[in-house]
């Protein structure tokens, strides 16, 4: 029954596919790989201009708008995380509402008009503060009126362009599918690279006003290559509400919830020995919504489905926390380390990420070599190979990477002590922490963008996605209420673990320490729930 069931979703799945006349889609005409590969360069160009901002946003919000340490930190960590966190909204707009590409092209728009308004006001000496001093009320308006439009452009198409690109290829064959979010992490990676190279070396040597007009053209140039395949494209036609449908299955099982299964008469003979044999599996109590005449067996599956991905999703966040730390404190740490190459050329914190992201874009082809080679063997069937086994791998090297970091930061301060001048060790003992966070990035969201999307019911594509980016957000959003936790914690028994301005007084190797911690039960809280999947 569960292979019939799979069958017929799948079939309707290909039936919903149109042209972008609303005809249905000719498979020898629309989709395909080279649709798939448009979405991948699209994707390295947005990619770009939204990291190129986002990792230097912590240096203009202390340099050209004046606020403290503390301040710029929470304000990128929330930045980012709402960025993330309304990739759900997009998602949930795009499988109801409109196909994947209209999301794409409205919030690409969107994204557009808020840097637009970030370029206008970095150009105009009067819409920033003075000199030692903090932005007036209008000043902060324009600022976060251009930064949460930017925010809600990154959300829809972040849910948007990754499942219209793997709507392009057949789904029956899912080393297509696995093969193409490799390719798109790729491309995360190669956008990722250019802005810690080009946009980073832009800012710091030409200023914001120079990156935000670069950003403006790359985004515009991104949005023209992405509607030049439109005749190419096959689109996903919207299928209404998942929220509606999962709410009405919760409503049904509650008002049957003292239903015995000889009540089951509603669906016929066919649709009560369907719900018999779905009794065996997880979620099996949402078997009793189906004694409503306006549930069917597609709707229950579909939530069922869901509910089985969030134990995955949530195990997922703590990784993200740590991520958090390479966009605020890290920057903070290498912005006093000694930053001097050969005594002529200052290293940028953020172009540590150069090495790394290098390592991960050369890792893909060779990842997907190893896969076409041994792919009638049982090698391919590794764990390691699969989705949640590279998700349980990033999160163990997470857990490593933040006690790498906590040594690192404590070396650093030791060293600081020493020197009267303060500045003595290399900004390259901070490369270790890049190398360990950016590899258990690679796997963990490269893994989790394949593994929800290869589950995700046919109609519920978007938002499920969606949960890969929402864990990034969950993650920034829970380091911010870390930082006040511990503040407030280690403020009552002594010196605030992380406040004031000087990093040198704070004890953010303290911090490491509890993030590597956290990081380490919540792997063993993964393997139990991967293990139950």
């Amino acid at each position: 029954m569960e292979i019939k069931l799979q069958d017929r979703e799948r079939s309707i799945g290909v039936e919903d596919y149109t042209d972008y006349k609303g005809r249905k889609a000719d498979q020898s005409k629309h989709g395909g790989f080279k649709p798939a590969v448009l979405t991948c360069v699209v994707e390295v160009l947005e990619n770009m201009v939204f990291l190129s901002n986002a990792t230097n946003f912590v240096s203009y919000f202390l340099k050209s708008m004046h606020y403290s340490a503390a301040k710029s930190s929470n304000m990128v960590t929330n930045f980012i995380g709402t960025s993330f966190l309304l990739t759900i909204v997009g998602g949930f707009i795009s499988d109801s509402f409109f196909t994947r590409f209209t999301t794409f092209i409205i919030s690409c728009v969107i994204q557009l008009l808020g840097l637009i308004l970030l370029t206008y006001q970095a150009q105009h000496s009067t819409l920033k503060p003075a000199e030692n001093r903090t932005p007036s009320e209008s000043q902060e308006v324009i600022l976060n009126c251009g930064l949460y439009a930017i925010a809600v452009g990154v959300g829809g198409i972040k849910a948007s362009l990754p499942t219209h690109g793997a709507d392009q290829l057949d789904h029956n064959k899912q080393h297509h599918i696995s093969s193409f979010f490799n390719w798109f992490f790729c491309s995360l990676c190669t956008g990722g690279l250019l802005a810690a190279s080009v946009m980073v070396w832009v800012q710091e040597n030409r200023g914001w006003n120079f990156s935000f007009i670069i950003s403006d053209i790359v985004l515009a140039l991104a949005l023209c290559i992405f509607v030049l395949g439109f005749p190419f494209y096959r689109y996903k036609s919207p299928s209404g509400s998942p929220l509606t449908r999962i709410i009405k299955v919760f409503a049904s099982t509650a008002r049957n919830w003292k239903a015995s299964a000889e009540g089951r008469v509603n669906h016929g003979a066919e649709a009560e020995e369907n719900a018999t044999e779905q009794s065996h599996d997880k979620f099996k109590f949402l078997n009793k919504a189906l004694l409503d005449e306006t549930v069917d067996e597609a709707e229950v599956k579909e939530t069922k489905t869901f509910l089985g991905l969030l134990p995955i999703f949530l195990t997922t966040i703590m990784m993200n926390c740590c991520l958090a730390q390479l966009q605020t404190f890290t920057v903070q740490q290498g912005i006093i380390m000694n930053r001097k190459l050969n005594n002529n050329f200052t290293i940028p914190t953020q172009s540590l990420t150069v090495l790394p992201l290098i390592i991960m874009i050369a890792s893909i082809p060779i990842f997907e070599n190893l896969k076409y080679f041994y792919r009638h063997k049982s090698f391919t069937q590794s764990k390691i190979f699969q989705p949640l086994g590279r998700i349980g791998l990033g999160l163990a090297l997470a857990s490593v990477s933040m006690a790498v970091a906590a040594v690192v930061e404590a070396k650093r301060r030791e060293e600081t002590k020493k020197n009267e001048e303060g500045v003595i060790l290399s900004i390259f003992w901070l490369g270790w922490q890049y190398l360990f966070l950016a590899i258990s990035d690679a796997l963990t969201l490269g893994g989790m963008l394949e593994f929800f999307y290869s589950k995700a019911p046919d109609r519920m594509r978007s938002i499920c996605t969606a949960l890969s980016w929402c864990s990034t957000s969950m993650g920034y959003f829970i380091s911010s209420v870390l930082v006040k936790v511990s503040n407030g914690v280690s403020g009552r028994y002594g010196r605030e673990w992380l406040g004031g301005h000087d990093l040198n007084q704070a004890r953010l190797d303290l911090f490491y320490a509890l993030l590597c911690v956290l990081n380490f039960l919540n792997f063993l809280l993964y393997l139990y729930c991967a293990r139950r999947y």
